[in-house]
C-alpha cells in the first residue's frame, strides 16, 4: 500500500528524474553544440508541465487531479515526441541530432513519457494516499530541493530558448543563437 509519506517521496523522486532529463537536454545543447528545434523545445515544455502534478502533490498533498495534470502533460509530450519520430522515420533519414545508444533524443523522450504515463497510472491505483492525506504535508528539504531544481532548470531553458529564438518564431533547423549574432 502506498502511504502518503511514500507517495510524497515518490513524487519528489519523479521531480528529480524530470530535473535530470531537463539538465541532460540543456547540457547536451551546449556540449554537443546542437540547438534544439521547435519540437525539441516543446518536449522540454512538456517535461516542465509534467512536473506540475508532483509539485502540487508536494505542496498540497496527493490528489487525483494533480496526477491528472501530469497524465495530460505526459500524453502531450509523447505526442510531440512521436510527431518528431515520424518526421525522421524514412529509410536513409539521419534524424535530428546525435544518437545516444542508437536512439535520438526524441525517441528517448517518447520512452520517458511512456514510462511517466505508466508510473503515474500506477500511483493512481493506491487510494490510501488520498484518504490519509488530510492536511497539507510539510515539504522537507528533499522535496524542496526537487521543486527548486526543476524550477531553476525550466527557467534556464526558457532563457536559453529566448537567446536562441529571440522574440520571433524559432527556426525549423536552428544553426545559431539569434541574440548572439
Amino acid at each position: 500500500m502506498l502511504t502518503p509519506r511514500l507517495a510524497m517521496t515518490l513524487n519528489a523522486l519523479g521531480l528529480y528524474a524530470i530535473a535530470v532529463i531537463l539538465a541532460a537536454a540543456f547540457a547536451m545543447q551546449f556540449w554537443l553544440h546542437e540547438l534544439p528545434c521547435p519540437l525539441c523545445l516543446l518536449q522540454r515544455v512538456a517535461f516542465a508541465a509534467l512536473a506540475v502534478g508532483p509539485v502540487l502533490n508536494l505542496r498540497f498533498g496527493p490528489r487525483p487531479s494533480h496526477y491528472a495534470l501530469s497524465l495530460l502533460a505526459a500524453l502531450l509530450g509523447a505526442g510531440i515526441a512521436m510527431r518528431q519520430i515520424l518526421l525522421h522515420i524514412m529509410p536513409g533519414d539521419p534524424g535530428y541530432g546525435t544518437a545516444l545508444l542508437g536512439l535520438h533524443y526524441y525517441s528517448w523522450v517518447f520512452v520517458c513519457f511512456a514510462a511517466a504515463l505508466l508510473l503515474i497510472a500506477a500511483m493512481l491505483l493506491s487510494d490510501r494516499q488520498f484518504k490519509e492525506a488530510v492536511e497539507a504535508p510539510r515539504l522537507g528539504a528533499f522535496g524542496t530541493t526537487a521543486v527548486f531544481l526543476v524550477v531553476a532548470l525550466t527557467l534556464a531553458n526558457v532563457a536559453s530558448t529566448f537567446v536562441e529564438c529571440g522574440p520571433n518564431i524559432c527556426p525549423d533547423d536552428p544553426v545559431s543563437y539569434r541574440l548572439l549574432q
